[in-house]
């Protein structure tokens, strides 16, 4: 059974299926009144009118229960056996109503499955077949004298062959139509995730120029006046490191504010060849000697042994290795092991940054690129943010592969033809070749 059946799907299979059954049952009366009916139309009635009862049961259950997926596999078997009495009724082998069972093939797709379309068309085949050869053998006696034919063995193969590539072919449209459906609704789903992060980034871009000047000022001159009265004034021990407190405080103050300014007035890049394997070197070295990184950490991976040539911005880079090394720190507490590759493939260059850390849980990573939202508790939820914009500025993507409790991989691929393309249009052709 498949994983999921949505709840208004089985609705509008019964809605829908009460429409093909009222489109029967009106040309069912106009050819009884015509007087033009060549098939008995009193089991037609009585078995429409079966049909119109099971829909309601349907409408009952829909109702009352919640296994839609089991409801639907239901109702999709029962319409094949009634589709099968349907053209046995209408003359079986000698009619076309065998087209009825197409619509149980759509049904299948559109409500449960691919595969289900599959099983359902093939389901379908059985059933007109063992119809067919019933009939044509003599085992399965005609419903009416008047509607026994004689055809050879070649038609018999021949109208069956029909039916059965109708019924997979069916199933091979609908099963394509709705891949590409789902594909459809999945990137629309992301385009809509994608506006709100950048509306949120916009926010977060006013909130940032309105907090730099109500509050950088006043802080500079705090943070001015207690290094002033430190060094002027003999304070004891613990006036000191109540001092430096203010002090660290203020500086971490600052760097949001930092953070914040880069959101609301982003500085347009300068590009140049750079090495993104010598940024990182420099990045590490940094959080080394900031003692946030530690012999705790284990690094492993290529970057110590490759240059990795690239037209770009190096304080960028900095900035995207910073925050993810950063995050990967946090996520190992009680230490572990991250991992950084520099891999080239078909015009692209990947870096993949892996931790061992405590990963993330869905909510985290349905959030993970949003602005003020942060799986720690000591985080601003601006990092992440910001990575992604940068990538943003490169054509570049991120993929992040994160379970709770096994770590966190996060993979950045990077056009390299549009490295180039960029720098050209910032310096020229000539301007690439000089540098």
């Amino acid at each position: 059974m498949p994983s999921k059946v949505e709840r208004k799907d089985v609705f509008w299979y019964i809605v829908l299926r009460l429409i093909v059954v009222t489109s029967i049952l009106v040309a069912a009366v106009i050819i009884l009144l015509s007087g033009a009916a060549s098939v008995p139309m009193g089991p037609i009635f009585s078995l429409l009118l079966a049909i119109y009862v099971l829909s309601a049961a349907y409408f009952l259950f829909y109702a009352l229960g919640k296994r839609y997926a089991v409801q639907a596999y239901v109702q999709v078997i029962f319409d094949l056996f009634l589709i099968t009495a349907f053209v046995y009724i209408s003359g079986g082998i000698a009619t076309s109503t065998y087209f009825l069972y197409v619509f149980a093939v759509i049904a299948a797709s559109l409500v449960i499955s691919g595969s289900a379309a599959y099983l359902v068309a093939s389901l379908s085949a059985i059933l007109f077949g063992l119809l067919v050869d019933g009939q044509y053998f003599g085992i399965i006696p005609y419903f009416s004298p008047e509607q026994a034919v004689v055809l050879s063995l070649g038609e018999i193969l021949f109208n069956m062959f029909i039916a059965w590539g109708t019924f997979f072919v069916i199933a091979f449209m609908m099963n394509y139509l709705a891949g590409n459906l789902k594909k459809t609704r999945e990137a629309l789903r992301q385009a809509q995730k994608e506006l709100i992060i950048k509306e949120r980034l916009a926010e977060a871009g006013r909130i940032s120029a309105t907090l730099a000047h109500e509050i950088r000022n006043p802080l500079a001159a705090i943070s001015g006046s207690v290094q002033v009265l430190k060094g002027e004034l003999a304070l004891k021990d613990e006036q000191k490191e109540l001092m430096d407190i203010v002090l660290k405080e203020s500086s971490r103050v600052s760097q949001s504010l930092d953070q914040f300014l880069d959101f609301a007035y982003p500085v347009k890049p300068v590009f140049s060849r750079i090495d993104l394997a010598e940024l990182l070197d420099e990045t590490l070295k940094m959080l080394r000697g900031s003692g946030e990184l530690d012999g705790s950490i284990a690094l492993e991976g290529n970057f110590r042994d490759v240059h990795v040539a690239f037209i770009g911005n190096g304080g960028q880079f900095k900035q995207v290795y910073w925050n993810l090394i950063k995050n990967a720190i946090k996520a190992m507490p009680a230490g572990g092991t991250l991992r950084i590759e520099f891999l080239e493939e078909k015009g692209r260059l990947k870096l993949l940054f892996s931790d061992t850390g405590t990963g993330m849980t869905d909510e985290d990573k349905a959030h993970l690129f949003e602005p003020f939202y942060s799986g720690f508790e000591s985080g601003r939820g601006l990092g992440m943010a910001g990575v992604r914009r940068i990538m943003d500025d490169y054509d570049g993507t991120i993929e992040v592969n994160s379970e709770l409790n096994k770590g966190t991989e996060i993979l950045l691929t990077l056009p390299l033809r549009r490295s180039r393309r960029r720098f050209e249009e910032h310096y020229g052709n000539d301007s690439y070749h000089r540098r």
